[in-house]
């Protein structure tokens, strides 16, 4: 299976592609899309580089799914609306390009990667290039799109196996409330 991470922004967006076999991770691509050429004010041109970016991100490597970063509240309530635009063009790309699109925080992504919340960026970055045995470090924004989309390959895999698993029945799980058993 492979997974499209993003890691939105307005001024850069992260991208992260990977292959999931089993618990195998591999790494397949990474990189950043910038509206930095663009005059801050020119909002629709910024939202139209990252939705056509994203666009060619997904044709040109195929993912089977892509997971997206939660945007998380700023101090600065502008700040926070541009970013949601931003974070809304790049969902909207993913759909536009028919792919199943999952959502996590920064929280569960560093949780994921690197085993506690308050991981700092380095320490992503560290632990996605030993997850996806890279050579060097990735940058900021790249490491974070690999770890969204590596976050999605552990709990996708993870939302499977419950898939699998034997639901309870009404009258079992009526059962183990009411404190009975047969």
């Amino acid at each position: 299976m492979r997974i499209l991470g993003i890691d939105p922004g307005l001024q850069t967006t992260g991208f992260g592609v990977v292959d999931i076999d089993g618990h195998a991770l591999r790494y397949v691509a990474s990189g950043t899309i910038s509206t930095k050429h663009l005059a801050r004010g020119e909002l629709p041109a910024r939202l139209k580089v990252l939705f056509d970016g994203i666009g060619e991100i997904a044709e040109r490597y195929k993912p089977d799914a892509a997971a997206v970063e939660i945007v998380f509240v700023n101090v600065n309530p502008q700040s926070t609306l541009l970013l949601g635009q931003a974070r809304g063009a790049c969902i909207t790309a993913l759909v536009t390009s028919n792919l199943t699109v999952a959502e996590y925080t920064a929280l569960q992504m560093k949780q994921a990667v690197a085993g506690h919340g308050g991981a700092a960026k380095a320490q992503v970055q560290e632990m996605v290039k030993r997850l996806l045995q890279l050579p060097g470090v990735p940058g900021s924004d790249a490491a974070d799109a690999l770890g969204i989309a590596i976050t999605h390959a552990h709990v996708g895999s993870s939302m499977a196996r419950l898939g699998t698993a034997t639901a309870l029945t009404r009258s079992t799980s009526g059962m183990y409330r009411q404190g009975r058993t047969r």
